[in-house]
């Protein structure tokens, strides 16, 4: 029987193989990052968020990723737009609610963009999950005040509720499609100490949905192979400067085999 880690495998070796087009409409924070790290996984990146483009850059791509980290109304209009559009055509898309709970804004955009356009996956932090629940959560800033744990519950009765499947990133990454779990506990403490791993995390995740139809798998697979990635970047990194070049360098240099081997997928 295939296991996880196995098909973990296979989706990153289809990642680099069909190098699909990821559109993201993303945050200035992470743009640079997570357009290097699509790069390095295989993918190719674009970033486009003018209201003119968005839908005829979403017919090309593989995956759509919408990250609100420095949303404006402008902002939040493309993306609906993108996402509609996305919706029309079957092409994933991929919901990062960056920083939902610390303001009214960030948590009306990310629960409008759920409901007038849909995902295909909604991916945050313990706290940015538990303020898109009926248990509000409160955020500091874009870091989460929660634990994967005290979100878990939240996360399943917000993906039935929204009939969405939800990860929730931290220590041991959780998806849930309210009914079937799956854990990821790859990962390496000293991510936490650069910004937009949660972001670059979340347009890998768009890769792979890009290739593999299980939204559960596939995100399994994303997070399981960026925290790999972080894993052996620590390993060699003596503190978050050296993380970030050496992450990238390990994104690149991860085969699928050492994906197979190193993935820490349960149900």
């Amino acid at each position: 029987m295939e296991t996880l880690a196995q098909k973990a495998a296979e989706c990153l070796a289809r990642v680099r193989e069909k190098q699909p087009l990821v559109h993201n409409i993303t945050n200035f924070v992470v743009m640079n990052s997570t357009a290097n790290a699509l790069l390095a996984c295989g993918a190719s990146p674009v970033m486009a968020h003018a209201i003119e483009e968005v839908e005829q850059m979403v017919s090309f791509a593989g995956a759509l990723v919408l990250n609100i980290g420095t949303l404006t109304p402008p902002w939040i209009e493309s993306m609906l737009l993108a996402a509609k559009k996305a919706r029309a055509l079957g092409v994933p898309a991929v919901l990062d609610p960056v920083g939902s709970g610390a303001t009214e804004f960030r948590t009306n955009s990310s629960r409008r963009i759920i409901s007038e356009a849909g995902v295909s996956l909604v991916r945050g932090n313990a706290s940015e999950v538990l303020s898109l629940s009926d248990n509000a959560g409160q955020t500091k800033g874009v870091d989460s005040t929660h634990s994967v744990d005290e979100a878990a519950q939240a996360g399943r009765d917000l993906a039935l509720a929204i009939a969405t499947p939800v990860a929730i990133t931290g220590a041991v990454d959780l998806i849930t499609d309210g009914k079937r779990t799956l854990r990821v506990a790859n990962g390496h403490a000293l991510m936490t100490k650069v910004t937009g791993t949660g972001c670059l995390a979340t347009a890998i995740i768009g890769a792979f949905l890009a290739v593999e139809p299980d939204t559960l798998e596939a995100t399994a697979a994303a997070l399981a192979y960026v925290g790999l990635a972080g894993e052996r970047a620590a390993a060699v990194s003596s503190g978050p400067g050296s993380l970030q070049v050496n992450l990238l360098d390990a994104l690149y240099n991860i085969s699928p085999a050492d994906l197979a081997q190193g993935a820490k997928i349960h149900a």
